[in-house]
């Protein structure tokens, strides 16, 4: 059985050598995913105002220490609350929202990046009510109020009362007002919230008492009449009684109840004893602790003793001793009189305690119903009192709370105070371009990586010659490299190309065989594979002119008598061969021909037979192969793929050894671990595998360094090859790269920073005096015209978040100054917003 080898590291790298163009094309593709999502997506910038959420507890007037409970809902309700509804109507109407939207996204409206337009072919019913030149108003403030809803964040600052609320939006200065607009609101909203549940609260409080004042009153006036038809004030002092002679009695039956029973089983104790002999009765404690029995049992004693010494001294005829037995029956016969006597005083004690038992219980009894006929009485005085009490409380509780929230109704329950106000953001939050590239990359290599041994996972085809000869089982004895270019036919490619690698290759497999047996070479081979396509007719040709050109005589012969290919490759006549050979209607002498070498014999299949296998199975193919040994030094047997036919099979059985050719990168263990099991079934004896269409640059270069010693030229020819195709390969992923170093460098010198583009100041002329200047910020990059109109030349740039000077002009354009109080141009209103 074979043992798992060990994966070695070099393993894996070269699965990486071999999977590279799959790493290679993972890692561009997801690097440009990762680019153009990056670099085309739209700017966003965060704006963020802290708040401090505290809970207060509105105690009341008469409790001012209070017990705060815990809520763990508490923050996470104010979190909802601060991105509900009402609060987002709230910053509209405080905005003016939509009113105010060139204000913020000038006429184009906010940009949208290509995968935000993308998103925006799936979504085409909502694309009217986004385009703010068409939408209607209520269309634009259900836009603003699901903008608003949808990017406000809200999130903790841990170990504190601190929460801060964020909004993210491509124009900085609609994201922070908006989280201005949005704790302000969020205050309104909770005072409006407590104003409408305390003036509810007091209306329904006030309606409450009066309901309760009427139940009172009723209850109290039903209660005094019950009192005065019952007379229950002399009731309560008997009631008051009752349940303590009811205590009394109960606790006097359990005694006597105690009593009976004990008393009752001793008598049943005596009796049985007595029912079987009264002297056994004196075993019970209590009559064996009577006086009197006591006293006897000591004089039946004592008489015993003396009989025992007069029967020393006389018969049991003799007058003392009769005397003294008298006596002593006199004694017991008094005795069982005494026991007797004992036990009647237990019975009569016994039927005492029965009789006081059955009194106290009928006493309880009636003292029982007695009391359950005052308290059928009393009942309904209690529930008429507790009514009245019951009301009473609930009223005066109801005056209390009214009175309470009536001072106490502007007191807040949550108090809010804004730590920090947002301020308009300078630098864009998203995209993290530098963060995206690096994952990008990073995931792009680590990605790649994982796909190529995954493929490699897959991919359960023959590639290299040590896995090879690990999973079959088998020694490899040659490999044929891949052929990317042939001057002639690769069947007898070894016939001019003599000095290629493909011509090595197969003189390497030359020898492997020649050397295979340890006496001599073997005479016949059979060259087959597991499938068709795997080149075991390329192999077989070429073995045949590399064996003739080493001075031995060998016959290549045809065996392949349902696809033949021989006689096409080297141009022979096929009227008759093998088939007609083993079908008895030629002679060997006349179908033998002549190969393209003076030592090279080639017997080809024939024509085409209804039944090759019948054929193949007869004897003349055996006989064939022993004359063709005696006048060849090797017969070499093209043959039929093992696993579609059993030609291959049949042949196997009739040579010295077999040669199963595969194909890299496109045979499977599988199919080649049948074919071998088939083989092996019927004891082939196996010279080894051939691994054909090897591309030893790329399995393993250390193999082409070695075969491509023996060819200078071509050696030279095929390392141009590749390191051309690499240098076209790699230019993508340098001009790739090249572009985004520049991105980044790019990125990095042009930060968002307010700063002023060069003005050619001095152009124009100085500003009338008496003009009302205002200091404004700008909202977006604008041009500044030289005059008043959109057909003005350009005279400059502002960009966005610079201060600057200005004053209103005619239709709708204000005048800019400098900060040298020079005129610079004019820029329309839209892109200006006033400092308060």
């Amino acid at each position: 059985m074979m043992q798992e080898r060990e994966i070695h590291l070099r393993d894996y790298i070269r699965v990486l050598k071999r999977r590279r163009y799959t790493v290679y094309t993972f890692f561009i593709i997801v690097l440009s995913v990762v680019l153009i999502g990056t670099l085309s997506s739209t700017p966003l910038y965060t704006a963020s105002t802290k708040l401090l959420i505290e809970r207060q507890f509105a105690a009341g007037l008469t409790t001012p220490y209070y017990y705060l409970p815990y809520d763990p809902e508490f923050y996470e309700t104010q979190y909802q609350l601060i991105k509900s509804a009402s609060v987002a109507e709230r910053v509209i109407r405080m905005l003016s929202l939509p009113e105010r939207h060139r204000y913020y996204f000038g006429k184009e409206g906010p940009k949208r990046g290509i995968i935000s337009t993308i998103k925006g072919w799936f979504n085409m019913g909502s694309s009217s009510s986004e385009a703010s030149g068409s939408a209607s108003e209520e269309e634009m403030k259900m836009m603003y109020k699901n903008m608003i809803m949808g990017g406000i964040k809200v999130s903790p600052v841990k170990k504190s009362k601190i929460v801060e609320v964020s909004f993210e939006s491509p124009s900085p200065l609609f994201a922070a007002d908006v989280v201005n607009a949005v704790a302000k609101a969020y205050m309104e909203e909770l005072m409006e919230m407590k104003m409408k549940s305390s003036k509810y609260k007091l209306q329904w409080l006030s309606k409450k008492a009066e309901e309760e004042r009427k139940k009172l009153q009723r209850s109290e006036e039903a209660l005094q009449r019950y009192m005065k038809e019952n007379d229950i004030v002399t009731l309560e002092n008997r009631i008051a009684i009752i349940p303590q002679r009811l205590t009394e009695l109960s606790t006097e039956l359990t005694r006597a109840e105690a009593k009976r029973k004990s008393l009752e089983s001793l008598y049943q104790r005596i009796k049985k004893i007595v029912s079987e002999d009264i002297e056994k009765a004196e075993t019970i404690p209590i009559i064996a602790s009577d006086s009197t029995i006591k006293a006897l049992r000591k004089e039946i004693l004592e008489a015993e003793q003396n009989i025992m010494e007069l029967s020393k001294k006389f018969g049991r005829k003799h007058p003392k001793m009769k005397r003294a037995l008298s006596e002593l029956e006199v004694l017991k016969k008094k005795k069982r009189q005494e026991i007797r006597r004992v036990i009647e005083s237990i019975k009569t004690d016994y039927e005492l305690a029965k009789a006081n038992e059955m009194n106290l219980r009928r006493l309880l009894q009636k003292t029982k119903e007695e009391a359950l006929r005052l308290n059928e009485k009393f009942i309904q005085y209690g529930v008429l009192r507790r009514e009245v009490e019951t009301n009473k409380q609930l009223f005066e509780a109801l005056i209390k709370k009214i009175k309470e929230e009536s001072v106490t109704e502007k007191i807040q329950t949550v108090n809010v105070w804004i730590v920090e106000e947002a301020k308009v953001p300078k630098v864009p939050t998203k995209p993290k371009k530098g963060l995206n590239i690096l994952l990008g990359i990073i995931v792009g290599v680590l990605g790649g990586i994982g796909l190529a041994f995954f493929v490699e996972y897959l991919d359960n085809t023959i590639k290299t010659p040590e896995e090879a000869e690990e999973r079959l089982g088998l020694p490899v004895i040659g490999m044929v490299s891949l052929v990317e270019r042939s001057n002639g036919e690769l069947e007898k490619m070894t016939l001019k190309e003599t000095s290629s690698v493909f011509a090595e290759n197969l003189k390497a497999l030359r020898t492997s065989i020649f050397l295979s047996f340890a006496d001599r070479p073997p005479k016949s081979i059979l060259v087959t594979s597991p499938g068709p396509d795997e080149g075991k007719t390329t192999v077989a040709s070429n073995l045949a002119i590399v064996v003739a050109q080493s001075e031995y005589s060998v016959l290549l012969v045809d065996a392949d008598l349902r696809n033949p290919q021989l006689h096409k490759t080297f141009g022979l006549d096929n009227s008759e061969g093998l088939s007609t050979y083993l079908a008895g209607t030629s002679d060997i002498e006349n179908i033998i021909q002549q190969g393209p070498l003076p030592r090279m014999s080639i017997l080809t299949a024939g024509p085409l037979s209804p039944n090759p296998s019948e054929l193949l199975s007869s004897k003349r193919l055996g006989d064939l192969i022993e004359t063709m040994k005696k006048r060849y030094d090797m017969i070499i047997l093209d043959s039929p793929p093992l696993m579609t036919v059993s030609d291959g099979v049949i042949l196997s059985s009739v040579v010295e050894g077999t040669i199963l050719v595969t194909k890299a990168a496109f045979t499977t263990y599988d199919i080649a671990m049948r074919a071998i099991k088939s083989l092996r079934d019927i004891k082939a004896n196996l010279l080894g595998v051939v691994i054909n269409s090897i591309n030893l640059r790329k399995e393993e270069y250390y193999y082409y360094r070695y075969y491509g010693y023996y060819s200078a030229e071509e050696e030279t020819e095929e390392k141009v090859m590749p390191q051309r195709f690499k240098w076209w390969f790699y230019l993508p992923i340098t001009v790739a790269v090249i572009a985004l170093l520049g991105l980044l460098l790019q990125n990095y010198f042009q930060r968002d920073i307010p700063e002023r583009d060069s003005i050619s100041e001095g152009i124009f002329e100085e500003g009338t005096s008496g003009i009302s200047l205002k200091r404004y910020v700008i909202t977006a990059t604008v041009d500044i015209r030289k005059n008043p109109s959109t057909d003005s030349p350009v005279v400059g740039k502002l960009k966005p978040y610079i201060t600057v000077m200005a004053a209103e002009t005619e239709g709708g354009w204000y005048v800019v100054y400098s900060e040298e109080g020079r005129i610079m141009g004019y820029v329309p209103s839209e892109h200006l917003k006033p400092i308060e």
